[in-house]
């Protein structure tokens, strides 16, 4: 047990490398990319307890960019292998639950600094090759948003462990923190690799114990997060990845007992329909599960007849287009105001004519592949629909080729209906609607925008009048869970901006803050009375 109060090292964000063209960094980076692209097929085994299990079932794994290229295989397991798991989470639950806060803090601790240094280039690469990232975005998510998640996540826990509340004379009120009852799942989506750690991560630091399914087009990276935790020295059992079919997975995890949690990102439609299972079966559980999801997002860029075009402009070619769209918190829709519009509008349509697109491995390409065929094929399905539109036209991009590999040009749509599908509708892709609205109507633009979409992730106001930034601010209130004022609506940074949506978007749970963190626990009340009472018999009673 502790023999003191340990305090933590105080985090800070990781720095972030500008891979600028000649740099050291931009060197060792595509070196690390080219040796694993050329590496022998690797064979990604699920992680079940002690065990690294293959099954005859490989699947292939293919950068989205050059889908011709094969990098390896994974495994894919079925209903056998989640029971393995489940078993492999609650056998591992004791142990890792008893162990002193302090040296589960020391492993997530280890992995932030193995990452910040001998892992980072390996990590970003897989990211590159997976996910089709370029070495910016790679940077700014394999790299140093899991190295904040881990590092602000140790900084969060020693917090709440400190919270502990008021006692009387006489009495001692403690408060501790268990781990939940059972076993966490977490499903885990493609597009972020630190969001794909961070999630079994963060409950885990907790004291729970998980089993992990990534989204099969982030295997290869997701092989590289387990050699981290690994590297770190992470007991086995503590997080065990399966890759499986997703029913399969929910047919055994949410109808077992000893279900606590499950901690999700990932689409709307999925999540909702977890929930409604999870709610089916609660008559099975031993208590009541945790529910946390962070989901889709229809975010917006509104200006105001103030703001500089310049930086609207600006806001929107970065926050619609980086990554090519496959952010949650991507800018897809704009509201323009008339006397601003058409500058506005030019300068974008210069800037993705400006975009080079292409393979990760040439630093110079802002432009990548969308993740698959699936995808893909649902983009370039919208964008055959606003060209067969009366009420929409296409100003910039719209083409797209998947001989390839899967891309898609940035595509920037003008259209007079505020309601036009692509204005509603989450894309996931390089896709940016825009509607221009009387420049003296505001307000109730600002009312349009609000009653347009399901979702309410983020969002951003420009604007030189402060006025108009303080009543965006209030009309938007449930509108975005990340909420930008000049400044595109991406790129929330953990421990400034902690992030998560309503509505649609999600249980707004916040990861990147201690909020999230206390989802993962159950608070215990320990009273202790000193001199206990001998008699039953209060004054009042003479």
């Amino acid at each position: 047990m502790p023999k003191a109060v340990y305090q933590v090292p105080y985090p800070s964000n990781e720095p972030v490398n500008s891979y600028a063209a000649g740099s050291k960094e931009i060197k060792s980076l595509i070196a690390q990319y080219k040796t694993m692209y050329n590496q022998a097929p690797i064979d990604v085994p699920m992680y079940i307890g002690s065990e690294e299990i293959r099954t005859s079932d490989k699947r292939p794994m293919s950068p989205p960019h050059d889908h011709h290229k094969v990098l390896g295989h994974y495994n894919y397991g079925d209903k056998s292998h989640v029971k393995k798991a489940v078993d492999a989470a609650l056998a591992a639950k004791h142990d890792w639950s008893n162990l002193p806060w302090e040296q589960r803090a020391a492993i997530f601790l280890k992995a932030a600094d193995l990452l910040a240094g001998p892992f980072r280039d390996k990590m970003n690469a897989a990211t590159m090759l997976a996910q089709s990232k370029n070495v910016y975005q790679a940077e700014i998510d394999a790299a140093c948003e899991l190295i904040d998640f881990l590092r602000m996540n140790v900084s969060y826990m020693q917090q709440i462990y400190m919270e502990q509340p008021e006692s009387n004379a006489g009495m001692w009120n403690r408060l501790e923190y268990r781990p939940l009852e059972g076993f966490v799942v977490c499903i885990t989506p493609f597009n972020f690799t630190a969001i794909a750690a961070n999630l079994p991560a963060s409950a885990a630091m907790m004291g729970n114990t998980c089993v992990w399914k990534p989204a099969e087009s982030q295997m290869y990276s997701a092989q590289v997060i387990m050699e981290l935790f690994k590297a770190a020295g992470l007991p086995d059992g503590v997080i065990n990845m399966v890759s499986v079919d997703g029913p399969e997975l929910g047919e055994v995890v949410f109808s077992h007992k000893d279900f606590a949690g499950l901690h999700f990102t990932g689409s709307t439609g999925v999540f909702k329909h977890l929930w409604k299972t999870i709610g089916n079966n609660i008559d099975i559980y031993r208590t009541y599960p945790r529910i946390v999801g962070e989901t889709g997002g229809k975010d917006f860029i509104i200006a105001h007849k103030s703001a500089n075009p310049m930086e609207v402009a600006t806001g929107i070619s970065r926050g619609a287009f980086e990554f090519q769209g496959q952010k949650c918190s991507a800018a897809s829709r704009a509201y323009l105001p008339s006397n601003m519009a058409e500058e506005v509008i030019n300068k974008v349509i210069e800037d993705v004519k400006s975009f080079k697109m292409g393979s990760p491995e040439n630093p110079s390409n802002f432009i990548n592949a969308v993740i698959d065929e699936k995808a893909f094929d649902k983009i370039a399905g919208y964008i055959d629909y606003i060209k067969s539109s009366d009420d929409a036209e296409i100003v910039a991009g719209g083409n797209y080729d998947k001989s390839c590999g899967y891309f898609i040009e940035p595509t920037v749509v003008v259209t007079k209906n505020p309601k036009f599908k692509t204005m509603c509708e989450e894309i996931f892709g390089p896709v940016m609607t825009i509607f221009v609205y009387e420049a003296d109507d505001f307000e109730n633009t600002l009312k349009l925008l609000d009653e347009t979409s399901e979702y309410a992730l983020t969002g951003a106001i420009f604007s030189g009048d402060r006025y108009a930034i303080a009543t965006a601010t209030k009309l938007l209130e449930n509108a975005a869970g990340n909420f930008y004022v000049n400044d595109k609506p991406t790129g929330a940074v953990v421990g400034q901006q902690p992030f998560g949506g309503a509505r649609g978007s999600g249980t707004n749970d916040k990861a990147g803050s201690y909020l999230n963190l206390l989802r993962w626990v159950s608070p215990r009340t320990i009273k202790e009375t000193f001199v206990p009472p001998v008699d039953y018999r209060y004054p009042f009673l003479g």
